[in-house]
């Protein structure tokens, strides 16, 4: 069975010891859980649309857990460093996967919604978890299927019927330790009829140098005519590992915004699923990902048109340099009886060096007539003759380069609908181009050496 043995025989030892500091109702999915991965293994590298990443692989070596929920020592300040000028939110802090609220977390909160650990949730409010919780991630999936039996906790946004946060949730997650961890993170959204909401995802590494993993599980249900924003950021550091599995459900008429930005990272796989189960919902799904070094960064999307007059518009884009190695995956599904549906996907990559490789895989499956559907793909190289052009009007070579890259990825960026994370993320991703962005704590600090500019045979 390959990596998932260990974490079977984990369950299985420690069993009372999860269930202790848990909740009935993430409890209660634990059995499928173990039923489900009977047999299974995690994904291996070449099998179909894992070609460049091998799952089984990260969760090989052998990562503590914090089944007994003992606190890690962080430095909060030292994680908000990053903080969005002149955006305020309802702040939650995860570190590892102990979750924790902050001294603004709710403060003038509708006191219908409910946002906060997911555990202490399903305690209060049993019926609310028991009816979404696991119901959109399938346990098909392994990794779904993993993260089910080992979780403890997670983060609950809750939004009823009719209700507008005027703003967003913020979800800072904080791996430190001294050894080797693994963090089992949940996540679940319910934004219900006629809501919105905007929930904003940073992921951080404090201790850099120390390998962990994150397994994250995202569900989000919107219902019908509800609006909900989801921006992802990763921004860590060489030795951090991250597989997430990310599940929409959208009902009619809602609109969804998702984003995920991938500044810094070491080996990250992101799955994406998108189920449109009304008619006119709209999903916008966004990617983007600036890697060097020896980084690996892979995207896999599913989107399933399976109710009529829906539109996706899906773009991905990639800048990778050095060694780094990148992946794009993606599948667009229009289901029989499916008509005026409008879905476009797109993924455009620059290899900023000879030794940087891309892999990538658009797909389009249709079972119905009437439908407005494309996709396509490109690898280049950064535009030689606006380099040249750029050069003669006195633009030094390594400025001209990066805000070729700049240009390339603010498409993506342009589309985030809070203004003041647009800006922060367009500062954020120059400096990352022109070198002096290590983690996005050193943001005010311009101490990384490590540029995709730095080029010896520059001239």
């Amino acid at each position: 069975m390959g990596a998932l043995k260990q974490y079977i025989d984990f369950y299985r030892t420690n069993s009372a010891e999860i269930d202790a500091n848990s909740a009935p109702a993430l409890n209660a999915l634990r059995q499928k859980a173990l039923e489900a991965l009977d047999g299974k293994e995690l994904p291996h590298k070449g099998e179909e649309n894992y070609e460049v990443t091998d799952v089984d692989a990260l969760f090989a070596p052998d990562y503590g857990i914090n089944v007994n929920r003992r606190p890690l020592d962080v430095d909060i300040a030292e994680a908000f460093r990053c903080d969005v000028p002149n955006m305020s939110t309802w702040l939650y802090v995860a570190v590892g996967d102990i979750y924790r609220s902050s001294r603004t977390a709710g403060l003038n909160m509708p006191a219908s919604v409910i946002v906060g650990s997911l555990r202490e949730a399903a305690i209060a409010h049993p019926e609310i978890v028991a009816k979404y919780y696991g119901k959109y991630a399938s346990l098909d999936d392994a990794h779904v299927a993993l993260n089910s039996l080992l979780a403890q906790d997670g983060l609950l946004v809750y939004v009823p019927s009719g209700v507008v946060l005027e703003r967003p949730v913020q979800l800072v997650n904080i791996m430190n330790a001294a050894a080797k961890i693994m963090a089992f993170r949940r996540i679940l959204v319910v934004v219900e009829d006629g809501a919105q909401a905007r929930l904003l995802v940073c992921d951080h590494t404090q201790k850099v140098d120390e390998d962990c993993l994150a397994s994250q599980v995202v569900e989000i249900y919107v219902g019908a005519d509800a609006t909900f924003d989801y921006y992802d950021i990763e921004e860590t550091g060489v030795h951090t590992h991250r597989v997430s599995s990310l599940f929409v459900h959208q009902e009619a008429g809602s609109n969804v915004l998702v984003d995920g930005i991938t500044l810094m990272n070491g080996t990250s796989r992101n799955d994406y699923r998108i189920d449109f189960c009304g008619e006119h919902a709209e999903t916008r799904l966004l990617g983007m990902a600036i890697s060097n070094g020896d980084q690996h960064i892979d995207n896999h999307t599913f989107i399933a048109h399976n109710a009529a007059a829906c539109t996706s518009n899906e773009l991905f884009k990639y800048v990778l340099d050095d060694n780094a190695q990148g992946a794009f995956s993606g599948k667009i599904l229009v289901a029989p009886d499916c008509p005026k549906t409008e879905a476009y996907q797109s993924n455009r990559n620059i290899c900023a060096s000879p030794t940087a490789k891309m892999h990538t895989k658009p797909q389009l499956e249709i079972y119905t007539d009437d439908v407005k559907c494309g996709h396509g793909a490109t690898v280049g190289q950064l535009d030689q003759e606006a380099l040249f052009y750029m050069r003669t009007r006195g633009i030094p070579y390594d400025d001209a380069r990066t805000m070729l890259m700049q240009a390339f990825m603010s498409d993506v960026i342009d589309a985030v609908r809070l203004d003041n994370l647009r800006d922060r993320l367009h500062h954020l991703v120059e400096k990352r181009f022109d070198g002096s962005l290590a983690l996005c704590r050193d943001c005010g600090n311009a101490c990384h050496n490590n540029s995709l500019n730095n080029k010896n045979n520059n001239k």
